[in-house]
């Protein structure tokens, strides 16, 4: 795995690549017009992207198709530390369709707390948590 970056101005904007040619811009969101997301910003989109997958691939793998599926994640960091890495996240996600409320606990349990790379890696540092919300109605 390899990722290019090029800066595209005289401040913090820069445009990160992979080597499928995938572009992803980044900032520094102290700036008053940011260009893109903030290198923290991406971590919590890699958490998100990460879990989200490996949801959508456990309810697959049961013949469970989902009509629709939403997260939102916010990261909490110690205010003056510095480094100031996460020291909580909460991921809400919101799973839509014809499944039973512990297999959409499990499929979300399962990724966060087995199959994710990237909440592996995050909570060394931070407590990660979770509610799950099915068909609108929030389980745990």
């Amino acid at each position: 795995m390899k990722i290019s970056l090029k800066r595209l101005n005289n401040d913090y904007h820069f445009e990160t690549k992979n080597e499928r040619g995938d572009v992803v811009y980044l900032d520094n969101k102290s700036e008053p017009n940011p260009l893109g997301a903030s290198p923290m910003e991406l971590l919590l989109m890699g958490i998100a992207g990460c879990s989200g997958i490996d949801i959508v691939l456990i309810l697959r793998k049961q013949h469970i198709e989902l009509e629709d599926f939403q997260m939102e994640v916010e990261g909490f960091r110690q205010e003056g530390a510095i480094p100031n890495v996460f020291t909580g996240i909460k991921l809400k996600v919101f799973l839509t369709g014809d499944l039973s409320p512990e297999k959409a606990n499990r499929a979300v349990e399962l990724s966060l707390e087995k199959y994710c790379s990237v909440a592996k890696m995050l909570e060394k540092t931070a407590d990660i948590t979770y509610k799950v919300s099915l068909n609108g109605e929030f389980l745990n």
